[in-house]
């Protein structure tokens, strides 16, 4: 933002040095970008602007600042207007089609001026500033959109078709003439707001006029301009066109409606001062109802809380008050209202940032010593690393995937009645839906590696997931690995991985797997740790397989951890090594396809077996000698008594009663 210091010092009552203004504005958060020394002694100055702060793209708001900082008197600048004229609504009319676009747009008639040359305290402020001085009349609307920030445009009033302004979208491929020398026609969208006569095009929206309604020194009736545009259509038309002005660059910082009629009174003052003329009664006005003043309250404790500095309640007063907003005391609470120039301040941290800045970030003492402590080791950040540590030194890649993915990907995980959770953001066509599971992230990162050349791999993500179930919107944390594996002992190896993670969370409770229908695994069962149903473990089915074309059967396993980290680490329960030897007795059982090992667990379970410790799946072989249709599955029984040693002839006994019981549950055959 280019100012100049003696434009600047206009506005302060005690004049500050260039050198003087580029540190206070510096320390506001404005920092001197470069200085240019003039031959008559002024000093142009380019100040960093930050997109939130349009109030002080001008000289006024800069001056404000610099009051705030020092306690100088600022000098707001006053217009006086004699309207003597017919009145407007005689002269001219005003259609807003897109008040939406165009919040306010708001015309004053001047007629009879004499356009001349600007007066050299006028030229010497416009060029100074870095622009070439035009004349009288157009100099004067640059003068108070850098004076005021407050963008204004100046129409040849008989120039305009039909003697009025329609505020309107442009037609595709509609010839448009910008202002400026070696300008060319360009072809407007139906995306572009324009200023319009009865017929034609006169001004780009914000952004540029036109040079068919050009004031020129034969002019002697204007419309003055004075609106306000909708930020983003203002960026997309500079964009579009590749036309960019100070207007635009203001206008897509945010202009307040309730700013326009007093910087439309400063313009046509200026002008009658300068080039003469008859103001004509009154103004048009078209658009919205103007908005009203925002109000945000302060805690004055929070706010000592947050600067960590003790600054009295009344001081808080006396810093926000030079920067325009009208505040009150209540208690330990300051309600401001909020400036209509400040369209950045709308919470109380905002206000908080206004107290630090105004008071000095210099001020705020440092504090040279901090005291920290270790914390305890556990909670869910150390729960999670436990868990992506252990499957690290398993072999397994943590990956880290976008929450985000195809729609086709996202139906392919969702049980009976859910659904998806969409984002409604054109940016996100492709991949719109938040992930209702892990898996098709980490099947995107297989597929990728796998059209790289990588024929095995580990992989484990944990992160967030989402779905809606009916009406409920749910999220919760899942650990997902996935390994490549053969089919039969795919799922054995999964099983192991399960209750080492498993052991890691919740080590005093057992693992067990439940046969269940999951649609994208085949076969598919449910995690059990203890009652609770914490995941799902299974064969990715040949369908998932084929539609992300991968080269190997998929093993996945996947735990809900939404709950379980919340007491990690657990409490270990210790307990004496056992002091007499146990006897292990192996089963082979050869049982149809459809006989799981929850089946047998649960057989054995069933029964009363005297010295029973622990039963243990050992594995399970088809092939050889084993009929199709059927396999052979181990079983270890160990028993162990606290008291004694056991002696074989004791366990032959329990070992009969659990065969038996296998062979009349399970249709089982003792293999020999």
């Amino acid at each position: 933002m280019l100012v100049t210091a003696n434009w600047i010092n206009d506005y302060l009552e005690e004049k500050i040095s260039a050198s003087k203004q580029a540190e206070l504005l510096t320390a506001a958060g404005f920092p001197l970008e470069e200085t240019v020394e003039l031959p008559d002694g002024d000093v142009r100055q380019d100040f960093e602007m930050t997109s939130n702060r349009g109030d002080c793209t001008c000289h006024v708001g800069l001056a404000r600042e610099i009051s705030a900082a020092t306690g100088n008197t600022l000098i707001e600048p006053v217009a006086s207007l004699d309207a003597s004229g017919p009145a407007i609504d005689t002269v001219t009319s005003v259609t807003n089609e897109k008040p939406e676009l165009c919040p306010m747009y708001s015309a004053r008639v001047i007629q009879g001026i004499n356009v001349t040359d600007s007066p050299e305290w006028l030229s010497t402020k416009i060029a100074n500033r870095g622009d070439v001085p035009r004349n009288a009349v157009v100099d004067a609307t640059n003068f108070v959109l850098f004076e005021l920030g407050q963008p204004t445009h100046v129409f040849d009033l008989d120039k305009l078709e039909g003697g009025r302004i329609i505020v309107r979208m442009a037609k595709d491929g509609e010839a448009f003439l910008p202002l400026g020398e070696g300008a060319t026609p360009i072809k407007l969208t139906s995306q572009d707001l324009v200023i319009a006569d009865a017929v034609k095009p006169v001004a780009l929206a914000g952004v540029k006029g036109g040079a068919a309604s050009a004031v020129t020194s034969e002019t002697k009736n204007i419309l003055i301009e004075t609106a306000t545009f909708n930020p983003v259509t203002v960026r997309n038309s500079s964009r579009r066109h590749k036309i960019s002005s100070d207007s635009s660059f203001r206008f897509e910082r945010g202009v307040s409606p309730l700013q326009i009629a007093s910087s439309a009174d400063r313009l046509a003052g200026l002008i009658l001062e300068l080039s003469g003329g008859t103001l004509c009664d009154g103004s048009i006005e078209a658009g919205q109802a103007l908005p009203k003043l925002n109000y945000v309250t302060m805690r004055t404790d929070v706010c000592r809380e947050r600067l960590g500095v003790d600054i009295p309640n009344e001081d808080m007063l006396q810093l926000l008050k030079p920067l325009g907003f009208d505040v009150s005391l209540d208690g330990d609470n300051i309600t401001a209202s909020v400036p209509c120039f400040r369209g950045d301040i709308h919470r109380e941290i905002d206000l908080i940032e206004e107290v630090g800045r105004v008071y000095g970030y210099n001020n705020i003492p440092i504090v040279d010593d901090l005291d920290i402590r270790v914390p305890p080791f556990g909670g869910e950040s150390d729960g999670r690393q436990a868990l992506l540590n252990a499957l690290s030194g398993m072999g397994f890649l943590e990956c880290v995937t976008h929450s985000l993915i195809a729609m086709d990907a996202a139906d392919s995980f969702l049980m009976e009645g859910q659904r998806p959770l969409v984002l409604n953001d054109e940016r996100a066509s492709a991949t719109p839906a938040l992930r209702p599971s892990m898996i098709p992230s980490l099947l995107n990162v297989r597929k990728h590696n796998a059209d790289h050349g990588s024929s095995s791999l580990k992989l484990a993500e944990l992160g967030s997931v989402f779905v809606i179930d009916g009406d409920t919107h749910e999220e919760h944390t899942e650990l997902t690995f996935i390994i490549d594996a053969d089919e039969d002992q795919g799922i054995n190896e999964m099983r192991g991985i399960v209750d080492a993670v498993c052991s890691i969370i919740s080590p005093d409770d057992s693992v067990s797997i439940v046969p269940s229908e999951t649609p994208w695994l085949s076969p598919s069962g449910t995690i059990r740790l203890g009652e609770q149903e914490v995941g799902t473990i299974g064969r990715l089915a040949s369908g998932i397989v084929s539609k992300w074309d991968l080269p190997n059967t998929v093993h996945v396993a996947s735990i809900w951890l939404s709950t379980l980290l919340e007491q990690f680490p657990p409490i270990n329960q210790a307990s004496l090594l056992p002091s007499q030897p146990a006897i292990e007795r192996d089963i082979s059982l050869i049982v149809n396809e459809d006989v799981s090992w929850n089946d047998i667990q649960t057989c054995i379970d069933g029964l009363t077996v005297q010295f029973l410790e622990r039963l243990l799946f050992v594995t399970t072989f088809r092939g050889k000698n084993i009929e199709e249709g059927k396999k052979s599955m181990t079983v270890r029984l160990r028993f162990r008594d606290d008291e004694r040693t056991l002696r074989h002839d004791e366990v032959d006994g329990q070992m009969e009663d659990v065969v038996q019981a296998l062979t009349n549950a399970c249709g089982a055959e003792i293999r020999s």
